[in-house]
């Protein structure tokens, strides 16, 4: 049986709760003892203070009967009480009204031995504290009894009863000790399991298991922590994919330009091609694509950052929105691409070279989409307190399984042309949530695809 239990409380906190569940059990029958036999007492108590009123009055109405009888105070006549007196073991002498001597045991020639020997004999206790008791007849006083009576004893049934009680409560005890640690141990495991497992389970992914994941999900607050690590677990697992991917893409981009300029550099070093412009152009052109994609991881990795890096002040977002167009007109012009303007006058509170980078990310992501002869229409206005800006292309549109990736890290179209890392659109929705706003996107394949930029405006 312990060794059963010893394995049920495989952890410390299983033992910890199982031995509290114990102590408590424990400690409610203890407590419950010591309430109970300080009941006891303290009825005995009053029980022997009671016996010890009792036995005072019952000489104090001897002696006024005394006093009744003969019409005041007879030494002859208190003799005779000397006997009663003694047979009760108790001690007495009497003064009168005014205090003085009136008579004693001693008197009657009745000693301190012959008291213990009858207070033996009748088990009655030693002798209690002196009580100066008054003796009244017909309202008035008429002396005063000094008496020292037994304190009396308990009762041995009553003694019995005590003791039947206080064993019925030690082994109230221990079964009670024995009964919370059996429930403690069944409380602990079923507590603790769960815990034992996402245990587990967060030392396999720790150590490299990416597919480990909890299978103990109770309903309670335990069961919404396991939930919590597994969506944690897949999130981690998808960007270890998606961190794959992207190596393999940058190795990709990162190759194809550096072998150009290797094979052109070789080249030229094996006089088989002269430094030509044309040759230096290329190799720039090369350097250029590189810069670009080297850019592009800086940007993601200041992305991470921005709303402790932001340098906020009141700026005009239409301005700024068109210097940015006009800074892209040239490339548009080039790929035949018509963009057009509508812009209310709106301002926000930003860091203008961030929300630069959110406009030019959508443009620039529109140029590599959208094919020759089509349009780029953006709009700026405010709408319920936010400035909002619509970035619309007429575009092939996206695929509704890629649309909800768009704003993926690392993620690139089936259709995207090669010159892209695919974290623009990623960058400038963590920027856009670092100005407290949004960007969401919505597109329909043959028709197009909108940006929707959303940051909070100032009032005017």
């Amino acid at each position: 049986m312990w060794t059963a239990m010893r394995e049920l409380l495989h952890g410390r906190f299983a033992r910890r709760l199982a031995l509290a569940f114990a102590a408590l059990g424990i400690g409610t029958a203890v407590l419950t003892a010591v309430l109970v036999n300080i009941a006891f007492t303290d009825r005995f108590h009053n029980y022997l203070a009671d016996q010890q009123r009792v036995r005072q009055q019952q000489l104090v109405a001897l002696f006024t009967a005394d006093y009744q009888r003969d019409g005041g105070w007879k030494a002859p006549s208190l003799d005779q009480l000397a006997a009663t007196v003694a047979m009760t073991g108790s001690e007495a002498k009497l003064r009168d009204a005014q205090g003085r001597k009136v008579w004693s045991l001693a008197d009657a020639d009745v000693d301190a031995a012959t008291l213990a020997m009858h207070r033996n004999m009748m088990g009655a206790g030693d002798l209690g504290p002196l009580r100066s008791l008054p003796v009244t007849v017909a309202g008035q006083r008429v002396g005063t009894l000094d008496v020292r009576v037994p304190q009396g004893v308990v009762p041995a049934v009553d003694k019995d009863f005590q003791n039947s009680v206080n064993r019925l409560l030690v082994g109230g005890a221990l079964a009670a000790a024995l009964a919370a640690l059996v429930v403690g141990v069944y409380t602990a495991r079923r507590a603790t399991a769960p815990i034992a497992e996402l245990t587990r389970a967060a030392q396999d992914l720790a150590a490299g298991r990416r597919d480990r994941r909890a299978t103990t999900i109770p309903d309670n607050e335990i069961g919404q922590l396991a939930t919590a690590f597994n969506t944690m677990a897949d999130r981690v697992e998808k960007e270890d994919a998606l961190r794959r991917s992207f190596a393999a893409d940058v190795a990709h981009e990162l190759r194809t330009p550096l072998a150009i300029q290797r094979s052109e550099l070789e080249a030229v070093q094996d006089g088989i091609r002269e430094p030509t412009d044309k040759v230096i152009t290329s190799l720039h052109d090369e350097n250029l694509r590189l810069t670009r994609l080297v850019a592009d991881l800086e940007t993601l990795a200041s992305a991470d950052a921005a709303a402790f890096t932001l340098d906020r002040h009141s700026l005009s977002l239409t301005q700024l929105v068109a210097d940015t167009v006009t800074g892209l007109a040239d490339s548009f012009d080039e790929a035949r691409i018509t963009i057009r303007t509508e812009l209310d006058e709106v301002r926000v509170d930003g860091d203008p070279v961030r929300l630069r980078q959110i406009v030019t990310n959508q443009l620039t992501n529109a140029l590599k989409f959208v094919p020759a002869g089509g349009a780029v229409t953006v709009r700026l206005f405010r709408e319920e307190g936010w400035a909002v800006l619509r970035v619309a292309d007429t575009g092939p549109g996206i695929p509704a399984d890629e649309l909800p990736h768009v704003f993926d890290r690392f993620f690139r179209s089936r259709s995207a042309r090669a010159d892209g890392s695919g974290i623009g659109l990623a960058v400038a929705a963590e920027l856009a949530a670092a100005h407290g706003g949004t960007l969401s996107a919505e597109s329909e394949v043959g028709r197009g695809t909108t940006f929707t930029t959303r940051i909070p405006a100032l009032i005017h």
